[in-house]
């Protein structure tokens, strides 16, 4: 292999980097190998982590939900005519959703390596606090507690990987890392029919046991990314000073096709003017609007799901155990959507074809009464929901630039996505089970209208791609964001 210069990432300065990039030919045989050690080695070292934390906290979302199975309101004397419960998650929604824009603003200042770890250490210690209340008051405080905790990961880790990976290798990683919730959905079903078996062991019952060794299990995944995430290219120790060098160099390449330099990001200071870009941005409202939808349907699902089997029939125990298997399959699927979305740089459209497979699912579970049927259709909705969540992250990330702005957006669109928290909360209430004719049915109208969303979206971000070729946003030119004329976006 050729030798590259040995200059670090973090000391060359902005000219010499110009220079470097301008001397090697990315395309070569040597460096599209230096590009694959470079994205393995960045897959295997910090894929699985975030997958981890990831799976953590969907667990720790999750986990209330099969609790309930094992008496949690019984025992906290919740009022079910009052929906209780369901206030009680209506609280977490509310301050999970707070938290995001802030969350992801402060990051790039504290910095991932110890912002991610820190959220996370947190809610693991909330989590297990649920495991010690003793009455509803006690309940709804733990869990504002823990949305405060807990709703800066997920777009922190997104716009942590889109300062990593360039616009072409992001919505793979997101699915590879997305999986983990999926996964978390079985495994949490698994988990949970195991500590049921603690029951009674020190005086607590078994939906004390699944909060207490759940957030055990985050605190341990909390101490580990601390140790093993980097901030960045720079700070990456398990990549050589060539390879260091050669991944910033790919990532300058990519303001050719359309990306922002890292150099540029790194010294841009805050500014309101980009995060009222962010917020007053087309794409940020039509593509959350439509991930508002598949959240609705992703958490009526995560949160519901045991119940929903155990009402056709299942005993607590058997429900964990059925629940596993639409998740797997969904997992896969995930990972195979994702890696469609870069190779063929496509993410609506890729989600106007997934999208569908979950409106089938949720029409047809809604209006049968077999209950094979209905177990069947588990299959369509969960495949079709959590296969278009990569490409639909992954966009917005790529159409913004600089950091500021692709901070906000990215936060803001988890934040009115995640009030889909508040829909799942109260369209599923007990006396309709089994049927949920309702519940389904407004779920599935949301992911109709999200379909429209992403269209409207996919035909928006065309008309900006011909507007720069005809020479529309000339005015740009030098401006180093997304409006440059070379920044086209990405379908």
């Amino acid at each position: 292999m050729a030798t590259i210069e040995k200059p670090t990432a973090d000391t060359v300065d902005n000219a010499e980097k110009a220079e470097l990039i301008d001397d090697i030919d990315l395309e070569s045989s040597q460096a599209r190998a230096l590009t694959r050690r470079i994205l393995w080695k960045m897959d295997t070292r910090i894929l699985p982590v975030l997958a981890l934390l990831f799976l953590c906290s969907f667990l720790d979302r999750t986990n209330v939900g099969n609790a309930r199975l094992y008496g949690l309101e019984k025992d906290l004397g919740m009022d079910l005519q009052d929906k209780q419960y369901d206030q009680g998650l209506a609280v977490f929604y509310a301050t999970y959703i707070v938290s995001e824009v802030p969350s992801n603003l402060v990051l790039k200042r504290v910095t991932p390596r110890i912002w991610l770890p820190f959220l996370t250490f947190a809610w693991g210690v909330v989590s297990m606090c649920q495991g010690f209340i003793h009455n509803f008051a006690g309940f709804v405080a733990v869990r504002a507690v823990l949305g405060f905790t807990e709703g800066g990961l997920l777009p922190g880790m997104i716009l942590y990987l889109s300062g990593l990976y360039t616009r072409r290798e992001l919505a793979l990683r997101i699915g590879l890392f997305y999986t983990a919730a999926s996964l978390s959905g079985a495994f949490g079903g698994l988990l949970a029919r195991g500590l049921s078996e603690m029951a009674g062991r020190g005086g607590y019952s078994a939906w004390r046991w699944i909060f207490i060794i759940e957030g055990l299990l985050t605190v341990a995944a909390a101490l580990i990314a601390a140790v093993l995430l980097p901030n960045g290219i720079a700070g990456a120790s398990f990549l050589s000073e060539e390879e260091k060098v050669h991944a910033v160099r790919r990532l300058h390449r990519a303001v050719a096709a359309g990306s922002i330099s890292p150099e540029q990001e790194a010294e841009e200071k805050f500014s309101w003017h980009e995060v009222g870009r962010a917020v007053f941005s087309w794409q940020t409202w039509l593509t959350a609007s439509a991930y508002f939808g598949i959240l609705s349907g992703l958490y009526s699902f995560g949160l519901f799901l045991p119940t929903i089997i155990a009402a056709l029939g299942h005993t607590a125990n058997a429900a964990q155990l059925w629940s596993v298997i639409p998740y797997a399959v969904a997992s896969v699927i995930t990972v195979i959507v994702a890696f469609a979305s870069d190779h063929f740089q496509v993410r609506g459209i890729i989600m106007l074809i997934t999208m569908p497979i979950a409106i089938i699912g949720y029409a047809v579970i809604a209006n049968v009464d077999s209950p094979s049927v209905k177990y069947g259709m588990t299959f369509l909705m969960a495949t079709g929901l959590y296969s278009s969540v990569p490409p639909v992250l992954g966009w917005l990330a790529n159409n913004s630039a600089g950091h500021y702005k692709r901070a906000t957006a990215a936060a803001l669109q988890l934040a009115i996505a995640n009030c889909g928290g508040f829909v799942t909360v109260f369209v599923y209430p007990s006396p309709q089970g089994p049927q949920f004719h309702k519940g389904h049915t407004i779920i599935l109208s949301l992911l109709v209208a999200g379909w429209f969303m992403i269209l409207g979206n996919v035909l928006y971000c065309y008309k900006v791609n011909k507007d720069k070729a005809r020479g529309h946003y000339d005015e740009f030119i030098g401006c180093g964001d997304d409006r440059e004329p070379s920044f086209r976006l990405v379908l």
